[in-house]
Protein backbone atom coordinates (compact mmCIF):
# COMPACT_ATOMS: atom_id res chain seq x y z
CA UNK A 1 0.00 0.00 0.00
CA UNK A 2 1.00 3.57 -0.78
CA UNK A 3 2.44 5.57 1.97
CA UNK A 4 0.15 8.21 3.07
CA UNK A 5 1.61 11.61 2.24
CA UNK A 6 0.19 15.56 1.44
CA UNK A 7 1.70 18.76 0.82
CA UNK A 8 2.42 20.76 4.25
CA UNK A 9 -0.13 22.95 5.27
CA UNK A 10 -2.31 23.62 7.84
CA UNK A 11 -4.93 23.16 5.53
CA UNK A 12 -3.78 20.48 3.17
CA UNK A 13 -6.17 20.68 -0.50
CA UNK A 14 -6.48 16.96 -0.69
CA UNK A 15 -6.10 16.71 2.79
CA UNK A 16 -3.95 14.37 5.17
CA UNK A 17 -3.64 10.86 6.17
CA UNK A 18 -4.40 10.23 10.18
CA UNK A 19 -5.62 7.20 12.00
CA UNK A 20 -7.64 6.98 15.46
CA UNK A 21 -6.87 3.53 17.98
CA UNK A 22 -10.79 2.65 19.44
CA UNK A 23 -12.18 -0.08 21.58
CA UNK A 24 -13.17 -3.08 20.26
CA UNK A 25 -16.58 -2.10 18.88
CA UNK A 26 -16.45 1.68 18.42
CA UNK A 27 -15.30 1.74 15.30
CA UNK A 28 -18.56 2.17 13.82
CA UNK A 29 -19.18 5.15 16.33
CA UNK A 30 -16.17 6.63 15.44
CA UNK A 31 -16.56 6.38 11.71
CA UNK A 32 -19.71 8.06 12.08
CA UNK A 33 -18.38 10.96 14.45
CA UNK A 34 -15.44 11.78 11.65
CA UNK A 35 -17.60 12.15 8.87
CA UNK A 36 -19.89 14.24 10.53
CA UNK A 37 -17.58 16.43 13.27
CA UNK A 38 -14.47 16.48 10.30
CA UNK A 39 -16.39 15.91 7.52
CA UNK A 40 -13.50 12.90 7.11
CA UNK A 41 -13.27 11.25 3.66
CA UNK A 42 -11.51 7.77 2.73
CA UNK A 43 -12.84 6.37 6.08
CA UNK A 44 -11.93 2.74 6.19
CA UNK A 45 -11.05 0.61 9.56
CA UNK A 46 -9.68 -2.52 10.86
CA UNK A 47 -10.24 -3.76 14.51
CA UNK A 48 -9.00 -0.81 16.66
CA UNK A 49 -8.04 1.24 13.87
CA UNK A 50 -9.74 4.08 11.55
CA UNK A 51 -8.18 5.54 9.28
CA UNK A 52 -9.38 8.62 7.24
CA UNK A 53 -8.20 11.71 4.89
CA UNK A 54 -9.08 14.95 6.31
CA UNK A 55 -8.02 19.00 6.09
CA UNK A 56 -8.59 19.69 10.29
CA UNK A 57 -6.62 21.53 12.29
CA UNK A 58 -5.58 20.07 15.66
CA UNK A 59 -8.11 21.88 17.12
CA UNK A 60 -11.22 20.72 15.81
CA UNK A 61 -9.56 16.95 15.84
CA UNK A 62 -9.22 17.25 19.94
CA UNK A 63 -12.50 17.65 19.92
CA UNK A 64 -13.29 13.89 19.03
CA UNK A 65 -14.96 12.04 21.52
CA UNK A 66 -15.20 8.38 20.33
CA UNK A 67 -10.92 8.25 19.80
CA UNK A 68 -8.29 6.44 21.84
CA UNK A 69 -5.46 8.07 20.66
CA UNK A 70 -4.86 10.37 17.20
CA UNK A 71 -1.51 9.83 14.69
CA UNK A 72 -0.41 11.35 11.90
CA UNK A 73 -0.27 8.58 9.11
CA UNK A 74 3.18 8.23 7.59
CA UNK A 75 3.22 4.65 6.33
CA UNK A 76 0.62 1.49 6.19
CA UNK A 77 1.25 -1.14 3.75
CA UNK A 78 1.10 -5.28 3.83
CA UNK A 79 2.63 -7.29 6.97
CA UNK A 80 6.31 -8.89 7.03
CA UNK A 81 5.32 -12.10 5.84
CA UNK A 82 7.30 -13.49 8.88
CA UNK A 83 6.89 -17.47 8.90
CA UNK A 84 8.42 -17.35 4.89
CA UNK A 85 12.00 -15.30 6.25
CA UNK A 86 14.78 -15.74 8.08
CA UNK A 87 15.71 -13.99 11.13
CA UNK A 88 18.12 -11.47 9.56
CA UNK A 89 15.75 -11.14 6.21
CA UNK A 90 12.60 -9.78 8.91
CA UNK A 91 14.77 -7.50 10.13
CA UNK A 92 15.89 -5.78 6.86
CA UNK A 93 11.98 -6.01 6.48
CA UNK A 94 11.48 -3.65 9.28
CA UNK A 95 14.26 -1.37 8.26
CA UNK A 96 12.68 -0.84 4.94
CA UNK A 97 10.12 0.98 6.45
CA UNK A 98 12.46 3.81 6.56
CA UNK A 99 14.52 3.26 4.00
CA UNK A 100 12.86 2.45 1.01
CA UNK A 101 10.60 5.51 1.46
CA UNK A 102 12.07 8.78 3.36
CA UNK A 103 10.03 11.42 1.25
CA UNK A 104 6.96 10.10 2.66
CA UNK A 105 8.75 10.57 6.24
CA UNK A 106 10.04 13.87 5.33
CA UNK A 107 6.68 14.83 4.05
CA UNK A 108 5.12 13.57 7.44
CA UNK A 109 7.51 15.14 9.67
CA UNK A 110 7.08 19.09 7.94
CA UNK A 111 3.41 18.31 8.42
CA UNK A 112 3.48 17.65 11.68
CA UNK A 113 5.35 20.88 12.37
CA UNK A 114 3.24 22.48 10.82
CA UNK A 115 0.09 21.10 12.12
CA UNK A 116 1.84 22.31 15.73
CA UNK A 117 2.79 25.86 14.77
CA UNK A 118 -0.41 26.97 13.20
CA UNK A 119 -1.99 25.41 16.88
CA UNK A 120 0.37 27.34 18.89
CA UNK A 121 -0.51 30.54 16.46
CA UNK A 122 -4.36 29.56 17.43
CA UNK A 123 -3.77 29.71 20.98
CA UNK A 124 -1.68 33.07 21.04
CA UNK A 125 -4.55 34.72 19.09
CA UNK A 126 -6.93 33.39 21.66
CA UNK A 127 -5.77 34.30 24.68
CA UNK A 128 -5.07 37.84 22.75
CA UNK A 129 -8.76 38.18 21.67
CA UNK A 130 -9.56 37.40 25.42
CA UNK A 131 -9.93 40.47 26.96
CA UNK A 132 -10.21 41.93 30.72
CA UNK A 133 -14.42 42.23 30.31
CA UNK A 134 -14.69 39.12 29.18
CA UNK A 135 -12.54 37.12 31.77
CA UNK A 136 -14.31 39.16 34.43
CA UNK A 137 -17.86 37.82 32.89
CA UNK A 138 -16.63 34.49 32.97
CA UNK A 139 -15.30 34.87 36.27
CA UNK A 140 -18.79 35.85 37.27
CA UNK A 141 -20.51 33.25 35.69
CA UNK A 142 -18.56 30.91 37.74
CA UNK A 143 -18.86 32.30 41.49
CA UNK A 144 -22.73 32.23 40.42
CA UNK A 145 -22.32 28.88 39.38
CA UNK A 146 -20.77 28.17 42.50
CA UNK A 147 -23.51 29.98 45.03
CA UNK A 148 -25.98 28.31 42.81
CA UNK A 149 -24.58 25.08 43.59
CA UNK A 150 -24.38 25.67 47.40
CA UNK A 151 -27.81 26.53 47.51
CA UNK A 152 -29.33 23.57 45.97
CA UNK A 153 -27.32 21.50 48.63
CA UNK A 154 -28.27 23.54 51.41
CA UNK A 155 -31.89 22.51 50.18
CA UNK A 156 -31.26 18.91 50.19
CA UNK A 157 -29.28 18.83 53.32
CA UNK A 158 -32.51 20.38 54.94
CA UNK A 159 -34.95 17.75 53.98
CA UNK A 160 -32.81 15.47 56.12
CA UNK A 161 -34.39 15.00 59.35
CA UNK A 162 -31.68 14.43 61.42
CA UNK A 163 -29.79 17.10 59.08
CA UNK A 164 -26.76 15.55 59.06
CA UNK A 165 -24.05 17.49 56.69
CA UNK A 166 -23.59 14.82 53.45
CA UNK A 167 -20.05 15.16 52.38
CA UNK A 168 -20.72 14.19 49.07
CA UNK A 169 -21.46 18.06 47.79
CA UNK A 170 -18.55 19.26 49.23
CA UNK A 171 -16.76 16.83 46.91
CA UNK A 172 -18.47 17.69 43.73
CA UNK A 173 -16.98 21.62 44.59
CA UNK A 174 -13.94 20.42 45.54
CA UNK A 175 -14.04 18.61 42.13
CA UNK A 176 -14.83 21.25 40.21
CA UNK A 177 -11.76 23.37 41.26
CA UNK A 178 -9.75 20.37 40.60
CA UNK A 179 -10.65 20.24 37.40
CA UNK A 180 -10.08 23.77 36.66
CA UNK A 181 -6.63 23.65 37.79
CA UNK A 182 -5.42 19.96 36.11
CA UNK A 183 -6.98 22.01 32.23
CA UNK A 184 -4.60 24.88 33.42
CA UNK A 185 -2.17 22.48 33.82
CA UNK A 186 -2.25 20.34 30.40
CA UNK A 187 -2.83 22.95 28.25
CA UNK A 188 0.21 24.68 29.65
CA UNK A 189 2.15 21.66 29.04
CA UNK A 190 0.69 20.87 26.23
CA UNK A 191 1.39 24.46 24.90
CA UNK A 192 5.65 23.98 26.02
CA UNK A 193 5.07 21.16 23.91
CA UNK A 194 4.27 22.75 20.84
CA UNK A 195 6.58 25.67 20.90
CA UNK A 196 9.26 23.60 21.71
CA UNK A 197 8.67 21.01 18.82
CA UNK A 198 7.69 24.13 16.58
CA UNK A 199 11.27 26.18 17.46
CA UNK A 200 13.12 23.63 16.09
CA UNK A 201 13.91 24.42 12.67
CA UNK A 202 16.38 22.20 10.78
CA UNK A 203 14.85 18.37 11.01
CA UNK A 204 18.63 16.83 12.10
CA UNK A 205 18.20 18.46 15.15
CA UNK A 206 15.28 16.42 16.38
CA UNK A 207 14.87 14.30 19.12
CA UNK A 208 12.74 11.15 19.42
CA UNK A 209 11.59 7.74 20.31
CA UNK A 210 9.85 4.97 19.30
CA UNK A 211 7.10 3.39 20.64
CA UNK A 212 6.47 -0.39 18.86
CA UNK A 213 3.45 -2.45 19.11
CA UNK A 214 4.23 -5.97 17.72
CA UNK A 215 1.19 -8.80 17.39
CA UNK A 216 1.29 -11.64 15.76
CA UNK A 217 3.76 -13.88 14.28
CA UNK A 218 6.13 -10.72 14.55
CA UNK A 219 5.06 -10.54 18.00
CA UNK A 220 6.49 -14.15 18.66
CA UNK A 221 9.64 -13.65 17.04
CA UNK A 222 10.26 -10.56 18.63
CA UNK A 223 10.15 -7.81 21.62
CA UNK A 224 8.93 -4.75 21.04
CA UNK A 225 12.70 -3.43 22.24
CA UNK A 226 14.26 -5.33 19.90
CA UNK A 227 12.20 -3.88 16.84
CA UNK A 228 12.22 -0.13 18.61
CA UNK A 229 16.09 -0.35 18.60
CA UNK A 230 15.97 -1.84 14.97
CA UNK A 231 14.28 1.16 13.82
CA UNK A 232 15.89 3.92 15.86
CA UNK A 233 19.04 2.66 14.29
CA UNK A 234 17.74 2.92 10.83
CA UNK A 235 15.88 6.87 11.72
CA UNK A 236 19.45 7.61 13.36
CA UNK A 237 21.54 6.69 9.95
CA UNK A 238 19.11 8.28 7.75
CA UNK A 239 18.03 11.36 8.93
CA UNK A 240 20.57 12.18 11.66
CA UNK A 241 18.09 12.39 14.68
CA UNK A 242 18.91 11.75 17.83
CA UNK A 243 17.61 9.45 20.42
CA UNK A 244 15.62 11.01 23.37
CA UNK A 245 13.69 8.23 25.36
CA UNK A 246 12.80 10.89 28.36
CA UNK A 247 11.75 13.84 26.95
CA UNK A 248 11.67 13.98 22.60
CA UNK A 249 10.27 16.16 20.51
CA UNK A 250 8.97 13.63 18.51
CA UNK A 251 7.48 10.02 18.97
CA UNK A 252 7.04 7.90 16.48
CA UNK A 253 4.41 4.50 16.99
CA UNK A 254 4.66 1.35 14.77
CA UNK A 255 2.28 -1.52 15.06
CA UNK A 256 3.42 -4.62 13.03
CA UNK A 257 0.65 -7.67 12.95
CA UNK A 258 -0.37 -10.41 10.48
CA UNK A 259 -2.73 -7.99 9.11
CA UNK A 260 -0.58 -4.84 8.47
CA UNK A 261 2.31 -2.76 9.07
CA UNK A 262 1.23 1.09 10.41
CA UNK A 263 3.74 3.69 11.11
CA UNK A 264 2.19 7.13 12.92
CA UNK A 265 3.48 10.00 15.04
CA UNK A 266 1.00 10.45 17.83
CA UNK A 267 -0.38 14.15 17.59
CA UNK A 268 -0.89 14.77 21.23
CA UNK A 269 0.97 13.85 24.40
CA UNK A 270 -1.64 13.05 26.03
CA UNK A 271 -4.59 10.27 25.21
CA UNK A 272 -8.08 11.45 23.61
CA UNK A 273 -9.69 9.57 25.98
CA UNK A 274 -8.31 11.54 28.58
CA UNK A 275 -10.64 13.82 30.35
CA UNK A 276 -10.03 16.46 31.77
CA UNK A 277 -13.82 17.06 33.43
CA UNK A 278 -13.70 12.90 34.42
CA UNK A 279 -11.27 12.92 37.88
CA UNK A 280 -12.62 9.75 39.26
CA UNK A 281 -12.43 5.92 36.77
CA UNK A 282 -15.41 4.85 36.20
CA UNK A 283 -16.48 3.77 32.95
CA UNK A 284 -14.15 3.77 29.85
CA UNK A 285 -15.09 7.91 28.51
CA UNK A 286 -15.34 6.58 24.96
CA UNK A 287 -17.80 4.07 25.90
CA UNK A 288 -20.09 5.92 27.59
CA UNK A 289 -19.84 8.75 24.72
CA UNK A 290 -20.84 6.29 22.78
CA UNK A 291 -23.87 4.97 25.14
CA UNK A 292 -25.33 8.63 25.29
CA UNK A 293 -24.70 9.12 21.77
CA UNK A 294 -27.01 6.59 21.17
CA UNK A 295 -29.71 8.10 23.03
CA UNK A 296 -30.09 10.96 20.44
CA UNK A 297 -30.58 13.65 22.95
CA UNK A 298 -31.90 16.80 21.63
CA UNK A 299 -31.64 20.35 22.91
CA UNK A 300 -34.01 20.72 26.47
CA UNK A 301 -33.98 17.34 27.33
CA UNK A 302 -33.64 15.98 30.86
CA UNK A 303 -30.98 13.58 30.89
CA UNK A 304 -31.67 10.62 33.79
CA UNK A 305 -29.46 7.92 34.80
CA UNK A 306 -30.87 5.43 37.59
CA UNK A 307 -28.27 3.14 37.87
CA UNK A 308 -25.41 6.24 36.53
CA UNK A 309 -22.45 4.12 39.25
CA UNK A 310 -20.29 7.15 38.90
CA UNK A 311 -22.31 9.77 36.00
CA UNK A 312 -19.51 8.91 33.46
CA UNK A 313 -22.98 9.30 31.09
CA UNK A 314 -24.35 11.94 32.36
CA UNK A 315 -20.67 13.99 32.40
CA UNK A 316 -20.60 12.77 28.84
CA UNK A 317 -23.94 13.94 28.42
CA UNK A 318 -23.60 17.42 29.55
CA UNK A 319 -20.20 17.78 27.93
CA UNK A 320 -21.32 17.42 24.33
CA UNK A 321 -24.96 18.46 24.51
CA UNK A 322 -24.57 21.66 27.15
CA UNK A 323 -27.69 22.91 25.65
CA UNK A 324 -29.93 19.84 27.91
CA UNK A 325 -28.05 20.17 30.81
CA UNK A 326 -25.22 22.32 31.89
CA UNK A 327 -22.20 20.75 34.19
CA UNK A 328 -22.86 22.07 37.56
CA UNK A 329 -26.79 20.43 36.93
CA UNK A 330 -25.20 17.13 35.85
CA UNK A 331 -23.70 16.99 38.87
CA UNK A 332 -26.49 17.89 41.04
CA UNK A 333 -28.30 15.33 39.14
CA UNK A 334 -25.34 12.80 39.87
CA UNK A 335 -25.75 13.65 44.01
CA UNK A 336 -29.58 13.54 44.06
CA UNK A 337 -29.65 10.20 42.08
CA UNK A 338 -26.78 8.84 44.42
CA UNK A 339 -29.01 10.27 47.38
CA UNK A 340 -32.35 8.60 46.10
CA UNK A 341 -30.24 5.39 45.75
CA UNK A 342 -29.15 5.14 49.24
CA UNK A 343 -32.50 6.04 50.61
CA UNK A 344 -34.58 3.30 49.10
CA UNK A 345 -32.01 0.82 50.30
Amino acid sequence: MAAAGAEPGCDPGGGARFFCTAGRGLESFLMRELQARLEATQVEYTSGKVFFTASSDLASMKKLKSAERLFLLIKKQLPIAVPSLSRGKILNEIQRLVNDDPGSWLKAILLWKELLECDAKREKVSQRDTNPLKRKVGENEIIIAKKLKVEEIQMVEESHREGQRDRQPKYYLEQGDAITKTEELQEQGSQNDLVKAADTENLEDLTFRVSCRCSGNIGKAFTTQEVGRVVGTALMKKFGWRADLRNPHLEIFMHLSDAYSVVGIPLFRVPLASRTYIQTAGLRSTIAWAMASIAEIKAGALVLDPMCGLGTILVEAAEEWPNCRCRHKAWMLLFLTSHLGKSSS
